[in-house]
């Protein structure tokens, strides 16, 4: 079985779905990553989505690269590189994809469905196994986390962040007003609990705890109010702001493991 022949699409390049697109890249599948054009990915060091704004995106071993048009994409795809191509809907490829990875964790369904390939895959809630696809994988911190569900759902979207040093919805930051977002700090920055990040048209953007800046979104963006900003992880590791999380490379194994469960089955 070559697993080169087998193309897999991913929809979304942000920091799980990079955990995915690492696992199935290092077993040596071609991806391609499809993203919008302006990258919502929080944790931007670490999420090939990256590759959108600056071209190219190096992360551990993964080397993505912005692509402009579909016949580039599979020619980087079957490079190993990993082409990232600007498309909020799923495109007509001239080589047709095995396998579809919806990685977007808008925690519902968009538009994915089970015919979009001969194997589908969704991450999180808003997938039911079976219905719109033909694997889930779990994506909430615990006990469940990775694993794959060929029926039924993933756990529930409880509207929390996951509990990271002792502190859920406080290490998020939010917008508090609509307007051009504009950054004070870099990713890997320490910050205290009050200190001004940045500012949305001179709103000053404060952090709610203290700890290490591990994501930002781009700056630039038009943001409405209470969009989700900014992470900030209060175990201080500053080496973990640029390396793929235990979480995403634990749900990255999860989709390997879907894949090849399908592809033994045949």
């Amino acid at each position: 079985m070559l697993f080169a022949d087998h193309l897999v699409v991913v929809r979304g390049g942000g920091d799980l779905a990079t955990g995915a697109i690492h696992r199935l890249r290092q077993a040596g599948f071609p991806i391609l990553v499809l993203e919008l054009e302006q990258p919502l990915a929080i944790r931007r060091t670490v999420s090939v989505a990256s590759a959108v704004l600056e071209e190219r995106a190096l992360i551990e071993d993964i080397d993505a690269m912005r692509v402009d048009d579909i016949e580039e994409a599979v020619a980087v795809a079957r490079s190993g590189c990993v082409p990232v191509l600007v498309s909020p809907t799923l495109p007509q490829l001239p080589w047709e994809p095995s396998v579809v990875v919806d990685a977007r964790i808008a925690k519902r369904n968009i538009d994915t469905s089970i015919n979009d390939a001969p194997f589908v895959v969704g991450l999180g809630p808003g997938f039911t196994a079976g219905v719109d696809c033909h694997a889930v994988v779990e994506t909430m911190r615990g006990h469940y986390l990775g694993r794959v569900i060929w029926e039924g759902e993933a756990t529930p979207n409880t509207g929390e962040p996951g509990m990271i040093g002792g502190r859920s919805s406080e290490r998020v930051v939010r917008a508090p007003t609509f307007g051009v977002l504009s950054w004070k700090v870099n990713i890997g920055d320490l910050v205290a609990t009050g200190d001004v990040l940045g500012d949305i048209n001179g709103v000053p953007i404060r952090s709610r705890i203290g700890g290490v800046v591990r994501g930002l979104l781009a700056p630039g963006y038009e943001v409405e109010w209470n969009w989700k900003l900014a992470d900030i992880d209060p175990r201080c590791d500053t080496s973990a702001c640029f390396e793929i999380s235990d979480k995403a490379l634990s749900i990255g194994g999860g989709v390997v493991e879907a894949v090849l469960t399908w592809l033994n089955s045949r």
